[in-house]
């Protein structure tokens, strides 16, 4: 497996990896793939590359890309400041619980760190696994609901 960054001619990946981001629950039916193209949702890929917090790392095997992080300042779920890049990250699903995403998060983290992001946020579903995931990257909840928590990971004060 190697991590590189998202080719200028593969953005539109970037729909496929968002929709394998949204959160299904245990028995719950998976959303319909037009999901995706809900205003708030579009956020996450249109125009991706225009903006300077638009920064993309992909895993891939065998030439065929497996997973992919992302940032955008964008006012989404986990926004929290319009200075602080929020993340996506996803794997299809034969291709999660072998710390790529761990991997491909590390690396994204290092990225933003050196291009001089204070920090990076997310939104994750409370019941979502990946919550140990991004504990353990040193990402700590700033506010929270019933279902989900807002988590902030700062970069510049040294990452694990």
């Amino acid at each position: 497996m190697i991590i590189r960054e998202l080719g200028k001619n593969e953005t539109e990946l970037l729909k496929d990896f968002l929709y394998e981001a949204l959160f299904v629950p245990e028995g719950a039916a998976p959303f319909p793939r037009e999901i995706i193209k809900k205003p708030e949702l579009k956020l996450y890929y249109e125009d991706f590359g225009t903006g300077r917090a638009d920064f993309c790392l992909v895993a891939e095997e065998d030439g065929a890309v497996t997973g992919a992080a992302w940032t955008r300042i964008m006012n989404d779920y986990g926004h929290v400041d319009d200075e602080t890049p929020s993340l996506a990250i996803s794997l299809y699903k034969e291709y999660r619980g072998r710390g790529t995403g761990s991997m491909l998060l590390k690396e994204l983290k290092e990225l933003l760190r050196k291009e001089g992001f204070e920090r990076i946020s997310l939104s994750v579903q409370k019941a979502n696994y990946a919550v140990s995931m991004y504990e353990k990257a040193g990402f700590v909840p700033v506010r929270e609901d019933e279902e989900e928590y807002i988590m902030v990971c700062d970069l510049q004060g040294g990452t694990r």
